[in-house]
């Protein structure tokens, strides 16, 4: 997104941190810390104290969100933004995200929710949300997917997980402003997928990037979906899924649905790896299990473009 419609303060050129939030993507809280702890960002102060970001203040987050984007960690950012673009490439490392999963996973084994709520919070008081979901809660999910398939973890740790974060992201999810002004996404899990956890985080990332999100959550019968769309007025059915579906869900239902509505209908998660031709042949598109490389798809059906809906 360009600054060109942002609307600076009474002091010429100068923007709040609110304002900076909304353009940039980093809440204000993680923007106090790169301040404060690293000295990443050196904003202005009104006489009331209120911070003050200029366009290059603007200019260098953007810088060092994708800095950490590339793997650096938060403490090589500052020695990365004194190099050449062309030496930032030669710092990247590993950062916190293998010590933040070890550390989630033995809090789990525990059933420590104050150790999960320490390292969760830390992890969000440094890095964007789009970073932490996709470095720490989307690997941390796959590791605990393959410990429980292994027999080495119990249910009684899936379900404490579960609780824990589908707690902590249906509160985000709640909480989250409501004046994106971008396309309507309707989004559910497919018939008898009961693991939510998925779509929360794609409905997250989705409103970071401006959509406008209307939520149905899990074990959605797909016949319900037509009403839904017209009362909405969505843009778009986001499904997800990552359990083997019953068969008459690609054979029969599907079509039906991608024939009813006039819209397009995409589904994500493991399910849509594994019955990639299959979902394709009932008229809908799979977008696989990484969150940003299925709203990349989805933007450019829709011809969504973030930078003017933020």
């Amino acid at each position: 997104m360009n600054t060109a419609n942002l609307k600076p303060s009474a002091e010429s050129e100068l923007y709040p941190i609110r304002t900076v939030a909304t353009v940039t993507g980093v809440n204000p809280i993680t923007l106090r810390a790169w301040e404060r702890r690293y000295g990443l960002i050196q904003p202005q102060r009104t006489g009331k104290g209120h911070r003050l970001y200029s366009r290059e203040d603007i200019d260098k987050i953007r810088r060092v969100v994708a800095l950490l984007d590339k793997g650096l960690s938060i403490g090589q950012v500052r020695h990365a933004l004194a190099r050449s673009p062309s030496a930032e490439g030669q710092m990247r490392d590993p950062g916190p995200w293998t010590r933040y999963q070890a550390a989630m996973m033995a809090a789990v084994i525990d059933f420590d929710e104050n150790g999960l709520e320490a390292i969760y919070n830390e992890a969000l008081s440094l890095y964007p949300v789009d970073i932490v979901t996709r470095r720490l809660l989307l690997p941390l999910l796959e590791q605990l997917g393959e410990r429980w398939r292994a027999a080495e973890g119990s249910i009684a740790e899936e379900h404490f997980f579960g609780v824990y974060l589908r707690n902590k992201l249906g509160a985000r999810f709640h909480h989250r402003h409501r004046h994106n002004t971008g396309p309507t996404l309707l989004a559910a899990c497919l018939p008898g997928e009961q693991h939510e956890l998925g779509l929360l985080l794609f409905a997250l990332s989705a409103h970071e990037h401006g959509y406008r999100l209307v939520l149905l959550g899990a074990d959605l019968p797909l016949q319900e979906l037509p009403a839904a769309v017209r009362r909405t007025g969505a843009d778009t059915v986001v499904l997800s899924g990552s359990h083997k579906p019953a068969p008459a869900l690609f054979a029969i239902e599907l079509p039906a649905l991608t024939r009813e509505v006039t819209i397009p209908v995409f589904i994500g998660g493991a399910v849509s790896v594994r019955h990639h031709d299959v979902i394709v042949r009932a008229g809908a598109t799979p977008v696989g299990s990484d969150i940003e490389h299925g709203l990349t798809t989805i933007g450019r059906t829709l011809g969504h473009h973030e930078e003017n809906t933020r």
